[in-house]
């Protein structure tokens, strides 16, 4: 039932996980951007990028998951997507997180 009610995004072909990581990221970038937080979600995403890195890293090297619909670009032995991916989601957590808790009080 609910594969029927999602669009079909698979007509980028090899560019729709890229599609899909810009247009996250572009709705991370907003929200840190209203929030005034983009320093604090670098400083974030400097901190887990080395971890998230190798985590992915190994769940793909094992065969956790894989990912049809990508460029076939890879970097350092993973997707480029993947390396965008591993920016927008914590960008992402830090926007909303922001935008639900206010700004910091100190």
């Amino acid at each position: 039932m609910l594969p029927d009610l999602l669009p079909d995004i698979g007509v980028f072909g090899p560019y729709t996980y890229l599609v899909t990581e810009v247009v996250f990221g572009a709705l991370a970038l907003a929200l840190l951007i209203a929030t005034d937080a983009l320093r604090r979600a670098a400083r974030t995403i400097v901190v887990l990028y080395p971890l998230a890195y190798v985590w992915d890293w190994y769940t793909l090297e094992v065969g956790v998951f894989e990912i049809p619909l990508r460029t076939g670009v890879e970097l350092l032995w993973i997707p480029i997507e993947e390396h965008i991916f591993m920016i927008v989601v914590p960008a992402l957590v830090v926007g909303i997180h922001e935008l639900v808790n206010g700004p910091p009080t100190d």
